[in-house]
């Protein structure tokens, strides 16, 4: 127990310098150097590009107030011919609360540098979702939950996120809670199927459920009636 204590401190302190400074940021992709140069303004149109992102100092210039959320650390042990080895093997999910979603995994010899590293994956591995109000009993237009059922798959496990009325909180186990925060979704019902306890893979299958928001397509009605957004409320992102 006073291991765990240990590590818990550790890992607490380890979150508090987890964010790149980008005052002195000089871009080496053609993407990074469009968004320093003021070409690409929006997260939402970073996301559009069909480039891949590979400076994590983007994603921290075009959204300063991403939070960050360990949603697992684990001990890997691995046996050599020169005895055990113990590795560590971090999951963390990154959001700003409004419609943006980020899930990462790191594994590494030392807790600090693979926090650090998850972290920046979540963020290279940054999604745009939609919010809205699906559920039958609520019908208020605002974008408090999901606009529809969605299922979602890692591995062996499936989740089902389901709208829920505004009031009845989020429905379920604490990491599906921690990333539907990050990701701006209050009232939601989830379900899930296989071996949840795997947090990495359960943890995936949520945002895989969040972004399959977006391959639905809906016609103007009905985007009007479920409060339908894509990405952040405000137009200022």
């Amino acid at each position: 127990m006073a291991q765990k204590k240990i590590d818990e401190e550790e890992i607490e302190e380890d979150l508090e310098d987890v964010r790149i400074d980008i005052s002195g940021w000089e871009p080496k992709t053609l993407l990074g150097k469009k968004v320093k140069s003021g070409e690409i303004t929006s997260i939402s149109e970073l996301l559009k590009s069909p480039v891949p992102v590979r400076e994590v100092e983007i994603i921290d210039y075009l959204v300063p107030d991403l939070r960050e959320e360990i949603i697992d650390v684990s001990r890997v042990q691995r046996t050599t011919d020169s005895g055990r080895r113990m590795r560590f093997r971090v999951v963390t999910a990154v959001g700003n609360t409004n419609g943006y979603i980020g899930v990462g995994e790191a594994k590494g010899k030392e807790a600090g540098q693979t926090i650090r590293k998850s972290i920046q994956r979540a963020k290279l591995n940054l999604k745009e979702i939609k919010r809205g109000c699906g559920s039958w009993e609520c019908g208020c237009g605002d974008p408090h939950s999901i606009p529809f059922r969605i299922y979602g798959k890692s591995g062996s496990v499936r989740v089902t996120l389901s709208p829920a009325p505004k009031g009845a909180g989020l429905v379920s186990g604490e990491i599906a809670k921690k990333i539907l925060n990050l990701a701006g979704i209050k009232d939601v019902w989830v379900h899930t199927e296989g071996h949840t306890r795997t947090s990495i893979n359960f943890a995936f299958a949520v945002l895989d459920a969040l972004y399959n928001t977006r391959r639905i397509k809906l016609k103007e009605k009905d985007i009007n009636e479920l409060g339908v957004i894509s990405g952040p409320i405000s137009k200022n992102e």
